[in-house]
């Protein structure tokens, strides 16, 4: 066999086991052919096809970080226990690929990346695309990779593919390392012919690990919780990717403690749930925000601790905060200096938390303070959400047309932008698998791959929801092509297509540091002020570019029925079995209520403008309100 043949084989044998579940782990492949891979890989698919045409399925891609999008949305729809390689040609084809390597890995989610290399032997050197070095002959555009990779390695003899795979698969697989996963294939070792052991090719089960914590972190941890007086649940992703949200639920209501969640962790409690508080952070809800900024001991769950998620670190203000923080990873459960480290599942920390609390509940008093934030911030997304006539109606209130048409298990895909904040502080939250917002990397054009990925995620476990992905023109500009996948394959999605002629989100933060949203508007430039500040908006019709791609479009024009037509066209888009794009105009400066949340972007310590010179002022007293969170 050649390498890639073996390759192609071996991957589709792989199995992951949690629990019950067993999932093939690389279900199918996404590929972009040319020098490189052609007549490596492409032949090895090619061959699989015409002998088993289920043994690894092949899947078209318009471009290539897409692919790495669409597996990445396959995996969070899985829990992280399946997602999809994807294989790119030499040069620009793998290099395309990097930026869905880096969001891979900044949201812990696995991704297979199989970029081509250049000849290993080097008998045609330099080839067409080929990065040539001189102070470094060997080093080629994969390397880098290896900053964006979990795990990084390049089969430079056919011999090196076997420990190479098995160890690939050990990343992909690890709850607390997943992430991009790339293995370089040179070109002419891709087609070189080995003996391939048979055991090499034999079905093989990856278990994941959950693990249980150890005796001392959770007692110490039990201890902190039962002194606090007033302790606040962190709930991020590692929540849904353990499958703990049924035993966070049991642990919120056994306790009384009060949850609030990051981008990652949305879904895990339902909106209505008494115990929820909605988003924390930056982008968080006021019911969050003012019960974290008084929490005695705060319980991060499966997070990060982005800085969205602290606010900076001024989310957090009680001095005397202490951090219990439970994570399979080391790396995130250590952070800002917690003493009460809990490296282990969440599931199964969550579900030892609450036998040893069996008898402990949080004061009545603290309790009555939970159930008056939520219902203060309940009605203020209620009025965000009010009707308001406007023929170009706010994006709060387009998220609450979006939001009333979808069923409670249909699921949202965002990436960038605004969007993500107000959905964070909007959304209301059904399903488990009802949010899906990649925050981590926020990589503009994510949505549409992200949600076709998603969608795929979906159809392989036999579940016919919908996927709605809003995007906002930015967003659309950078990466719309996959709508041509969707079309092809017959995969429907729902895409409500946000105009606002512009960057809104960095529009906004451009005015909050002075710089008056330069550079922010899709604007005609003007030649006499060398700049794109004026009012004429380009003549570019995004709801024809999406009509081009074969899907059906419905264009909401501006007027007071705005809202009514766009709910209109939404039970149209739900009713119909083909994918569908909504056009609508928004206005980008109608904002989400605020959730008393703070970004730390520095501001220019010396400006000739008066705006900047302002925003220095506010940024310097802002700053004031930053703890180094060693707890």
């Amino acid at each position: 066999m050649t390498v890639a043949q073996a390759l192609v084989e071996f991957l589709a044998r792989q199995w992951t086991v949690d629990g019950t579940i067993r999932e093939r782990t690389i279900p199918g492949v996404f590929g972009i052919f040319g020098h490189g891979n052609v007549a490596g890989l492409g032949q090895a698919l090619h061959q699989a096809n015409l002998a088993e045409p289920d043994l690894m399925p092949y899947y078209q891609a318009r471009n290539e970080q897409a692919m790495v999008h669409q597996s990445v949305g396959f995996a969070r729809m899985h829990r992280r226990r399946a997602t999809f390689a994807s294989a790119a040609s030499v040069g620009p084809g793998a290099t395309n690929m990097l930026t869905g390597a880096a969001l891979a890995t900044t949201n812990r989610l696995p991704a297979l990346l199989l970029p081509s290399d250049t000849f290993a032997t080097r008998v045609a050197d330099p080839v067409l695309q080929q990065l040539e070095v001189p102070r470094d002959t060997g080093l080629t555009v994969n390397d880098a990779f290896r900053p964006l990779s979990v795990f990084f390695d390049r089969v430079q003899r056919p011999e090196q593919l076997f420990s190479i795979a098995l160890a690939a698969m050990r990343t992909l697989t690890d709850p607390a390392e997943t992430g991009a996963v790339t293995i370089a294939l040179p070109e002419d070792v891709q087609a070189e012919a080995l003996d391939v052991p048979e055991e090499f090719l034999a079905e093989r089960e990856w278990h994941l690990r959950r693990p249980l914590p150890e005796k001392g972190p959770l007692e110490r941890a039990v201890a902190a919780i039962r002194s606090a007086r007033r302790p606040f649940v962190v709930a991020g992703g590692g929540v849904l990717y353990s499958g703990a949200e049924e035993a966070l639920r049991a642990f919120a209501e056994a306790t009384g403690i009060p949850v609030g969640t990051t981008q990652a962790g949305g879904g895990s409690l339902p909106w209505d749930h008494p115990q929820y508080l909605g988003g924390v952070g930056a982008t968080g809800s006021t019911a969050a925000n003012r019960i974290a900024a008084d929490a005695d001991v705060v319980i991060g769950i499966g997070t990060r601790y982005s800085d969205f998620t602290t606010a900076s670190r001024t989310a957090f203000q009680n001095p005397d905060a202490v951090f219990v923080n439970v994570n399979v990873a080391s790396f995130d459960a250590y952070k800002h200096g917690s003493r009460l480290p809990i490296v282990a599942d969440a599931r199964e920390t969550l579900v030892a938390l609450t036998e040893a609390l069996a008898d402990h509940r949080v004061d009545p008093g603290y309790a009555d303070r939970v159930v008056g934030e939520k219902a203060r911030w309940d009605a203020a997304v209620d009025a965000a959400f009010a009707p308001s006539g406007l023929a170009r109606p706010g994006q709060p209130e387009v998220i609450g047309v979006v939001r009333g048409a979808l069923a409670d298990e249909d699921v949202i895909v965002q990436a960038a932008g605004s969007l993500p904040g107000d959905l964070h502080k909007l959304w209301r939250v059904s399903d488990p698998l009802g949010y899906h917002v990649e925050y981590a990397y926020s990589t503009m054009g994510y949505e549409i791959a992200g949600g076709l990925g998603a969608k795929r995620g979906l159809l392989a476990d036999g579940d016919s929801r919908d996927v709605v992905v809003m995007v906002g023109d930015g967003s659309y500009l950078m990466l719309s092509s996959e709508l041509a996948t969707a079309v092809a394959e017959g995969i429907k999605l729902i895409v409500v297509l946000v105009q606002n002629h512009g960057y809104a989100s960095i529009g906004h933060l451009s005015d909050t540091i002075g710089a008056e949203r330069f550079g922010t508007k899709y604007r005609a430039y003007d030649p006499r002020a060398r700049n794109f500040q004026g009012d004429e908006i380009l003549p570019v019709d995004l709801a024809m570019n999406a009509r081009s791609y074969g899907i059906d479009v419905v264009e909401i024009a501006p007027s007071p029925s705005a809202a009514d037509d766009l709910r209109a066209a939404l039970a149209a888009a739900k009713a119909s079995e083909r994918s569908t794009l909504i056009h609508i105009e928004t206005d980008p400066t109608i904002y989400a209520p605020d959730g008393e949340g703070w970004w730390d972007v520095p501001v220019a310590e010396v400006s000739e403008t008066a705006s900047a010179q302002r925003a220095r002022a506010e940024y310097e007293q802002q700053r004031t309100a930053q703890r180094p969170l060693l707890g």
